[in-house]
């Protein structure tokens, strides 16, 4: 939409979606249930935040489309709910009693495949599918971690695995610095002992090599003059930067 011969103007836009929806339509698709969105990856118009060069455009930004896509089911029949996932560490094993979190669902492991043959154990790296016994695919989602063997609660030194961005580096947690209200984000307990499942805490992690992340301030979704709390679970703590 950047483009010197476009200049933002809704009827490109007009003209383009009426063009592509034609074609759409010709191959099988309906038109009415497929969003366009006018975008500038350059400039980056429409691609996270609504942009001031289309005012005309009323519709979602292209995350906000991409975060409304629902997921499609494909269920396996005959065995029950299937999760599939990769092992980012540990070894999981038929039998394993295993948790899903943030979810909080605690379940046994019945099988295990990868390319449609069974495991004895599933290994770091591996990305397989395995089935739960008891568990319905409405009680867990995509982005649960499974966790094993957790201590139950958290205390300074603890130094759980954390996955941001491409990294995939231990952190210590260095200080509790308070519990809070999970809804007020009101102070509770100034520096305490332990944190446990469904508290919501503000730490300080320190992580045990060099990482990259994103300062805040530079992207609007973290731009806060308040570090924020986060929900601990069983897997570990999502924590607040200040």
């Amino acid at each position: 939409m950047d483009d010197k011969t476009v200049t933002y103007a809704q009827s490109r836009y007009d003209e383009i979606s009426k063009e592509v929806g034609a074609y759409l339509k010709r191959v099988g698709y309906n038109p009415e249930k497929v969003r366009f969105i006018p975008i500038s990856g350059w400039q980056g118009d429409n691609m996270i935040e609504r942009s001031d060069n289309m005012p005309w455009y009323k519709g979602p930004t292209l995350l906000d489309a991409l975060d409304m896509l629902e997921p499609p089911v494909r269920p396996i029949g005959g065995i029950g709910t299937v999760p599939v996932g990769r092992v980012e560490t540990g070894i999981m094993k038929p039998g394993d009693v295993v948790t899903f979190a943030p979810a909080n669902v605690t379940t046994e492991v019945k099988s295990i495949e990868m390319h449609h043959e069974q495991l004895a154990e599933a290994q770091p790296g591996d990305n397989v599918g395995f089935n739960v016994k008891n568990v319905s695919v409405k009680d867990i989602r995509r982005g649960n971690v499974i966790v094993l063997n957790h201590p139950g609660q958290i205390s300074n030194g603890y130094a759980p695995v954390l996955d941001c961005h491409t990294s995939h580096i231990a952190c210590r947690f260095a200080e509790i610095e308070s519990k809070i209200d999970r809804r007020s984000g009101k102070e509770l307990e100034k520096n305490p002992k332990a944190i446990k499942s469904g508290d919501a805490a503000i730490v300080k992690m320190v992580p045990q090599k060099p990482m990259c992340t994103v300062a805040v301030g530079i992207i609007k979704g973290v731009n806060k003059k308040e570090g924020s709390g986060g929900k601990v679970t069983k897997a570990a703590a999502k924590a607040a930067k200040k």
